[in-house]
């Protein structure tokens, strides 16, 4: 696992890092205040607030890294700790296939941003997505002590949870450049999208 999990720290994810940040910014294009649920050390919040002037990024999570790059504060995973409307944006970087049920973290994104939700997460659809998904999920998390129940939803499902809770999809981007050929034949292929929702 070490070996694997340096490899990874090497190689994708500073590419990693600097594509979602781009692909992210256009989503926040619009945002002065943006909450990461779920920020980890927060090094793609700071990127993006290279990319967009004057947008100001805060985190949470529940785990809080001791070298968390952005202003973080704890919360215990289901409600967040701030009045309603609080943000222009909230944001979810591959966090809530951690969850048990993502449509609680939905709800609560809604609640507290103003504007929209960006949201980058994974489709289990193809051939072999589910065994994929968790290799990638393993690789990138086990070490961290993050959760890992390996809940991925289809394209299908994830929009039938936004129009459950009213939220329009105003962009939806699949193809993202996460990984550099030849690994993009295996680890890309459709597994990830960026949307931003309108609330």
């Amino acid at each position: 696992m070490r070996g694997i999990g340096v490899l990874r720290e090497r190689l994708v994810v500073p590419r990693r890092a600097a594509v979602l940040a781009d692909t992210l910014s256009l989503a926040l294009f619009d945002a002065q205040t943006a909450l990461d649920v779920g920020c980890g050390e927060g090094s793609i919040d700071l990127l993006i607030q290279a990319a967009v002037p004057g947008l100001v990024i805060r985190g949470v999570d529940v785990l809080v890294w001791p070298e968390a790059r952005i202003p973080v504060e704890t919360f215990d995973g289901y409600r967040l700790p701030f009045d309603d409307k609080n943000f222009d944006a909230v944001m979810f970087v591959d966090v809530l296939h951690h969850t048990d049920d993502p449509m609680v973290l939905l709800r609560e994104a809604k609640r507290v941003a103003r504007r929209a939700i960006v949201l980058k997460d994974h489709t289990m659809d193809g051939v072999l997505a589910y065994l994929i998904l968790r290799f990638m999920d393993w690789v990138g998390n086990a070490h961290h002590d993050v959760a890992l129940p390996y809940n991925y939803w289809s394209e299908r499902r994830w929009r039938a949870a936004f129009d459950e809770l009213g939220l329009g999809v105003e962009q939806w981007r699949t193809t993202l450049g996460l990984y550099p050929w030849p690994a993009s034949l295996v680890f890309e292929r459709g597994l990830h999208f960026v949307t931003r929702l309108a609330i």
